[in-house]
């Protein structure tokens, strides 16, 4: 637990001494608010550092801008499932790492969730418009891979092994909207084919936080699939 902080609040406005009728002052109502906003404020600050404990796929960073920079993730293993737009796979991944799976054994959670649009695979890749599908990746645990994770209770939720890949990434806060993320990855997408990198792929939403993490504080990420030699 972190301690409270020290609000230094007069014994007198505790006791609500005012004018004579023991009404406070418009100072001392003042301070009150302050007081009570500061406490809320350390609270909520509290709260959001947890959420960046969790283990993180590794990954090498190989080219860095003032705009993104390049990751080479390591391989890893991941819990996949798409589903329709108006639908919500996040339930779905959170209920299988919660137990619904084989080992009836809780997984431990990692970051980021991911999620991007399903594309059809060609060579080159190219994006279909997806349908109105999406995919989202929870990452498990390193010790995990697709022959010993738990299995899934629902066979809409796959375990895959993901090879050793090449990202760009941007980073940025605020709220994880769609028009936050949308500026971000056309941002990335620019700077990306600019530098002469190839995009295999849709853009990624790469989310870290809890969703009761002040805004300034959140860790999002936009993020393209290249090619990388």
């Amino acid at each position: 637990m972190y301690p409270l902080p020290n609000l230094n609040i007069p014994m007198d406005m505790m006791q609500m001494k005012g004018n004579a009728n023991n009404v406070p002052s418009i100072g001392q109502r003042a301070l009150l608010l302050f007081s009570l906003f500061a406490l809320a404020l350390f609270v909520g600050v509290t709260l959001s550092v947890p959420a960046m404990s969790y283990e993180e796929p590794k990954y090498t960073i190989v080219k860095q801008t003032n705009i993104y920079e390049v990751r080479r993730y390591q391989k890893r293993t991941v819990a996949e499932i798409v589903y329709d737009e108006e639908d919500s796979g996040f339930r779905v991944l959170f209920d299988y790492i919660s137990g619904a799976n084989n080992a009836s054994i809780d997984v431990q959670m990692t970051i980021p969730v991911t999620q991007s649009k399903q594309i059809d695979m060609t060579v080159p890749v190219t994006q279909s418009g997806g349908q109105g599908r999406m995919v989202m990746r929870f990452f498990l645990p390193s010790q995990y891979s697709r022959d010993n994770a738990p299995k899934p209770n629902d066979n809409r939720v796959r375990i895959i092994d993901l090879p050793e890949t090449y990202f760009a990434v941007i980073s940025y806060s605020g709220f994880a909207s769609d028009s936050n993320f949308e500026m971000h990855h056309k941002k990335l997408k620019v700077a990306v084919i600019k530098d002469g990198l190839i995009i295999n792929g849709p853009p990624v939403r790469a989310t870290y936080n809890a969703p009761f993490t002040l805004p300034f504080l959140r860790r999002n990420e936009a993020m393209y699939q290249v090619e990388w030699n």
